[in-house]
């Protein structure tokens, strides 16, 4: 088969217009089509007057040889290549200790199917509750500003992605089509199959939650196993061990030890007590940059005719979503990251006394407003001190800073653009209703950020006001603050996906610095699994 992608059409063209388009591309009768599919679908609306249908189609065609040898040079059309699974070998027997995985995330999740698939009945620790239970003890701090340390939108089953827009596509490099494999596990878990094709698929959280109740089961029924509520306290090592120290097992909260010797760190970039736990067992651990800002909110009216002009409410467009970024005066980049169209900002805290905000869509993405985090890329070089987990001292210093400015009871601290602008407080909020909930405060969110930050904040928002029409409108308003953009340390691991300075040891993820959302982390785990197989499958096996 052939691959043909920069297919152009009208946003409204005819059915019967893709297939001639088909045609007319590789030179050949409309019936010379054996058959073709869409292997992705977007959009192009760099002009508003004349929206486009941008396709990718895998056609099979009379005459292929000819056609591909007339066509060679042509780097649109190509042939199909295999985007089929293809895992490794690993051991032929099983072996004493099952791995063990410290995380029920997108990470954590694929790194499980895959071992399960492979015959090695993985056991998947989590510290938080079953997905349903989790969504329970979310909405308590959403409703009754109730927060579960153990079991909120950072911790449980489904991991932080869980309570975000469900984007489902990245700019990871995938030679293998890994990403296929994760799109197509949850297609047979409940998704729509319409991700399969379009270019920026997501799912939304109730989706979610039934997806990944389905892929536990799918992995529980390969002899894979989940503990809930197992918060791991602490990593056991074997320093004596030939050829370097080496993981002996993991404690748990509850004064018990698992025993294993292959051990997957997909924790998320929230559990921070367990990088301090790691970092004080000598786990090479180092800092990273992250970024740090606020989240935005507009009504999605004015972001759907910025983008789209005149075709602005068409069924075939949806909600419109944007990807904004300035390099400022300052030597910052401000950008806009995680874009939830027609969305809500959610309370994401996962420690008492500190506030923490991210977005979420359903999705319908039919909310009143679309929002995204407004922020700042900072380095190591910008934390409170050179220790490795200096970055988590900052967040917690802004996160409290947060808490205390939103009244101490999880209320938000807000502040409308122009206020903002003006560096004036703001003494109540316009017509821009806030979507946070338990609520939002109006105040001065100024205080909040370190200096710099701010400044490049101030310089960014007209800038993007003139990319996108009424983005620095005095009524859109800011919420704060957003911290956990990404894990600010990264867990180093070598090219056999184990930690440098650990052997059996596998970080992973968004918590290991290793992806930045539910894609990405997904599709870590499957290459971390497949490492985890290839080690145990070439090492001898100790039955003692």
């Amino acid at each position: 088969m052939l691959r043909i992608s920069e297919l152009k059409l009208l946003l409204d063209h005819a059915p019967a217009d893709l297939p001639a388009a088909i045609a007319k591309r590789l030179g050949v009768d409309l019936d010379d089509l054996i058959q073709w599919s869409v292997w992705k679908r977007a959009h192009d609306a760099r002009r508003k007057s004349a929206i486009l249908k941008v396709y990718i189609v895998d056609v099979a065609v009379r005459g292929e040889a000819a056609v591909r040898q007339r066509l060679a040079g042509d780097p649109h059309v190509i042939p199909t290549p295999d985007t089929a699974y293809h895992p490794p070998s690993g051991p032929e027997a099983p072996r004493r200790l099952r791995p063990v995985i410290i995380g029920a995330g997108p990470c954590g999740l694929f790194a499980g199917l895959i071992l399960a698939e492979m015959g090695l009945r993985p056991i998947i620790l989590d510290r938080g509750k079953v997905v349903r239970e989790r969504t329970k003890d979310t909405w308590g701090l959403w409703r009754r500003s109730e927060l579960n340390p153990e079991s909120n939108v950072q911790f449980g089953e489904g991991g932080a992605g869980t309570f975000s827009d469900g984007k489902l596509y990245s700019q990871i490099k995938d030679p293998r089509f890994l990403s296929r494999k994760v799109l197509n596990e949850f297609v047979a878990a409940g998704a729509p199959a319409e991700i399969l094709t379009e270019a920026h698929p997501h799912i939304g959280t109730f989706r979610l939650v039934t997806m990944v109740e389905s892929l536990r089961a799918k992995i529980e029924g390969l002899g894979g196993e989940y503990r809930f509520r197992q918060r791991v306290t602490d990593v056991e090592l074997d320093r004596s061990a030939e050829g370097g120290q080496r993981i002996r097992g993991v404690h748990l909260h509850t004064g018990d030890f698992l025993e294993a010797d292959h051990v997957v760190l997909a924790v998320g970039h929230s559990s921070r007590d367990t990088f301090h736990a790691l970092f004080d067992r000598g786990v090479h651990i180092e800092a990273k940059p992250f970024s740090i800002g606020f989240r935005i909110e507009h009504p999605q009216s004015w972001i759907d005719m910025a983008m789209f002009g005149a075709c602005a409410g068409h069924p075939d467009l949806g909600a419109a979503a944007y990807s904004l970024s300035h390099h400022c005066s300052n030597g910052r980049t401000v950008y806009s990251f995680c874009m939830c169209p027609g969305g809500t900002v959610v309370a994401a805290a996962s420690e008492p006394g500190r506030l923490v905000t991210n977005g979420m869509s359903q999705y319908s993405r039919n909310e009143r407003n679309a929002n995204a985090g407004f922020v700042v890329g900072i380095s190591p070089a910008d934390y409170p001190s050179d220790h490795p987990l200096a970055g988590i001292e900052l967040q917690r210093d802004l996160e409290s800073r947060a808490f205390n400015a939103g009244g101490r009871d999880y209320f938000a601290p807000g502040q409308r653009v122009g206020d903002f602008l003006a560096g004036s407080p703001s003494a109540s909020l316009g017509p821009v209703i806030p979507s946070y909930r338990p609520g939002v405060r109006a105040t001065d969110l100024a205080p909040l950020m370190p200096d710099y930050v701010i400044e490049a904040m101030r310089e960014a928002l007209p800038v993007f006001g003139r990319k996108i029409p009424r983005y620095d409108d005095p009524d859109a308003l800011l919420t704060g603050v957003e911290t956990r953009t990404s894990a600010p340390i990264r867990i180093r691991r070598g090219a056999n996906f184990q930690s440098v300075n650990v052997r059996g040891l596998y970080p992973a993820g968004e918590g290991a610095g290793y992806a930045g959302g539910i894609l990405s982390a997904a599709v870590d785990g499957i290459k971390v699994a497949e490492a985890v197989a290839r080690a145990m499958a070439n090492e001898p096996v100790h039955q003692s």
